[in-house]
């Protein structure tokens, strides 16, 4: 009897060694190598995310990489690379590409609007106005293109626009008219790219976001809501331009129907790094962290971001469960 109350008190002592040990562990700061793909149209925000993420986690080594969100969807399926967190321009990429293979949620966390960007050095930049735009990018000489709508939602939105455009200004035959004076030279990988073509003078105009041209300090063109993707009551509207782009599989297409434009985030489900992910995510979906820093760049962020449905959320990793509500 003795000797069992002596095991006894043997096994609270060593309970009690170990104990603050694996406590500390489970709250150790998370450490190691982080992934992200992302939108380029993300790449100044994420720039400002991760060196004050990075400041607060000094062990965790945030290694981005962007690039057009369908082309960062098939980094993760088709040429297998290891991603701990997507974020897409277009949160209907993750739920068309990633959903529900290589990933369970999508939280939409901010949004943005289309606009025709150029510079003091651009033809006609002393003549161009929100309701001749159009016919400046008909006239021959005038140099104008897009991200490409394989790769970048900004290049099928640009399509969108012109599409839209016909039906707004009521002109028959505008959008094939407009791609007749946009070579194929014109379209480049992801919209950023495009930036510096409209700096070097190598482009007139380009289409991109609004954060982008506020971020890189472009003259733009500010569209009718009808028209520029930026206004969800105008998503009825926006539904009438369609795009077809590559689908998952060489050689299959899908469709992409207009509507506001929402960006997308999640964390792929085989994430090397989950722990720095959730971390990551959370400082990124807070109010006064890295969504701060997304409306500080001229890009609205949602507070708070969004999940579709109830079943959804219950996907959601518990530590994000309060950054986000349910709202489609």
């Amino acid at each position: 009897m003795k000797r069992n109350h002596v095991f006894t008190w043997a096994v609270i002592a060593l309970l009690g060694l170990i104990m603050p040990f694996t406590t500390m562990q489970a709250f150790a700061d998370p450490q190691g190598r982080l992934t992200m793909f992302h939108a380029g149209s993300l790449s100044v925000p994420f720039e400002a995310m991760e060196k004050a993420f990075e400041a607060k986690y000094p062990k965790v080594d945030l290694q981005r990489e962007a690039a057009g969100s369908q082309a960062c969807a098939r980094k993760i399926t088709d040429l297998k690379k290891p991603c701990d967190i997507m974020a897409s321009a277009d949160y209907k990429v993750i739920d068309k590409l990633l959903i529900p293979q290589y990933a369970d949620w999508n939280i939409r966390f901010a949004t943005n609007q289309l606009v025709l960007c150029y510079t003091e050095k651009s033809k006609d930049a002393d003549k161009i106005k929100a309701n001749n735009w159009f016919d400046i990018l008909m006239k021959k000489g005038v140099v104008w293109g897009h991200s490409d709508p394989n790769l970048d939602p900004c290049g099928y939105r640009a399509l969108m626009v012109l599409q839209l455009a016909e039906k707004h200004y009521k002109q028959p035959g505008l959008y094939e008219k407009l791609l007749a004076n946009r070579p194929k030279e014109n379209i480049r990988p992801k919209s950023v790219e495009l930036v510096s073509l409209l700096q070097t003078g190598n482009m007139d105009y380009a289409w991109e976001y609004l954060s982008v041209a506020v971020q890189h300090e472009l003259k733009y063109i500010l569209l009718p809501d009808e028209i520029n993707l930026g206004n969800y009551r105008y998503d009825d509207f926006y539904s009438q331009a369609v795009v077809k782009v590559t689908g998952k599989e060489p050689g299959t297409f899908m469709e992409m129907k207009g509507g506001s434009v929402t960006y997308g985030i999640t964390m792929i489900k085989d994430a090397p790094n989950r722990e720095a992910a959730i971390v990551f995510l959370k400082y990124m979906l807070d109010p006064q962290g890295g969504l701060k820093v997304l409306k500080d760049q001229g890009q609205p962020p949602f507070v708070p971001s969004r999940i579709p449905t109830d079943k959804m959320k219950a996907l959601v990793p518990g530590e994000l469960q309060g950054l986000v509500e349910v709202k489609n």
